[in-house]
């Protein structure tokens, strides 16, 4: 299994438009073969010293697929490729975190 923790960062005032486009992709990309978990969250409030938050203008992705050929393939989805445009002017930076289990 292949997980991947995908931090977006949109530019200021953009993040609602971001995960807009965001919530209209991820159905398309939970019905991807190899698909396990696809999910956008932002920060939880209320914890506290003990969280490190990402900031009001973060997004991040929580995945997991079956295999590192099925998160190839999400990359070259057409909807993928069509949403990567849709929001690259949204975008001010993104880290991808792809990893496996230890």
């Amino acid at each position: 299994m292949i997980h991947v923790v995908a931090v977006i960062t949109a530019h200021p005032g953009q993040r609602d438009a971001l995960l807009a486009a965001s919530k209209e992709n991820i159905p398309k990309v939970r019905a991807e073969e190899g698909c396990i978990e696809y999910t956008a969250v932002i920060d939880a409030e209320g914890f506290g010293k003990v969280q490190a938050p990402a900031g009001p203008d973060t997004l991040i992705f929580i995945e997991k697929w079956a295999s590192p050929e099925a998160l190839k393939a999400h990359g070259a989805a057409p909807h993928q490729v069509a949403y990567a445009a849709k929001t690259r002017e949204m975008t001010a930076s993104r880290a991808i975190h792809i990893l496996r289990e230890a």
